[in-house]
């Protein structure tokens, strides 16, 4: 029988050391590697095959589900931004009516059934004389225009005598005060006021500004009218509108709203 030296020799006692040292060595990368890995990878593994499923499809579930909310909250913000657009509109509309509701009456003041047409200011067709130029393409376009035929219409009312007494030089129109005395640096924006509020009844109209009695202020002048009766009538028709009103001669400076 061999001995126990004789058994075992120093090559197989180095190779089963380094068997020990290897497996030692796996132990501590397995330990370590166990601990750097997510907890919910370890989850996994340790999971069924059909909890594993649940959990991916919750997961898929979630996600899809963030992706609606997203998309509704943009498609609410959308119909908010819509709603604001139509309130607008609406706030817009209801102006517009109140506007109208304040001028028709005015307007069928001042066209009252069986009021007689001025002649001398409401235009029947062209014809020579004067006319007003517009530029075209290819040329220019010239208007003009003539008062309608007389056609047995009644003379209009004798002039008051203030007006009467009203003449001018030669050559010199009348025009219509407007409004009350201003400042200079007012008239401008008076002036766009008034032709907001009085718009087709300044038609072909110059305004200008004059100064006042005293001399300390200025007054809107606008013109030329050929005849004091004409200045009269126009005078008439804005006063219906609640417009101060007065006949004067055409002078004063060119005003550049």
């Amino acid at each position: 029988m061999a001995k126990a030296s004789e058994q075992f020799r120093q090559s197989d006692v180095v190779i089963w050391g380094l068997v020990a040292l290897m497996a030692g060595a796996l132990a501590v990368m397995s330990a370590n590697v166990s601990a750097l890995a997510p907890p919910s990878l370890l989850a996994a593994l340790h999971q069924t095959r059909l909890e594993g499923a649940s959990v991916n499809q919750l997961r898929q579930d979630v996600a899809d589900l963030r992706r609606e909310t997203q998309r509704l909250s943009r498609a609410s913000e959308q119909l908010n931004t819509r709603f604001d657009l139509a309130e607008e509109t609406g706030n817009t509309t209801a102006r517009r009516v109140g506007a109208l509701e304040v001028t028709l009456p005015q307007l069928a003041e001042s066209q009252r059934i069986g009021q007689l047409v001025d002649r001398s200011l409401t235009t029947a067709g062209i014809g020579e004389g004067q006319g007003v130029s517009f530029p075209t393409e290819g040329g220019s376009v010239t208007i003009r225009q003539q008062p309608l035929a007389v056609g047995g219409q009644p003379e209009p009312a004798p002039l008051a005598p203030r007006e009467a007494a009203l003449t001018l030089p030669s050559g010199q129109s009348y025009g219509i005060a407007l409004g009350a005395a201003i400042d200079a640096e007012a008239a401008p924006q008076a002036w766009r006021d008034l032709s907001m509020k009085l718009g087709p009844l300044l038609f072909g109209l110059t305004p200008h500004l004059a100064e006042s009695s005293d001399g300390a202020a200025r007054r809107i002048v606008v013109g030329p009218i050929p005849q004091l009766s004409e200045a009269s009538a126009i005078c008439a028709r804005l006063e219906r509108l609640e417009v101060s009103c007065q006949p004067m001669p055409f002078a004063g400076e060119p005003l550049n709203p």
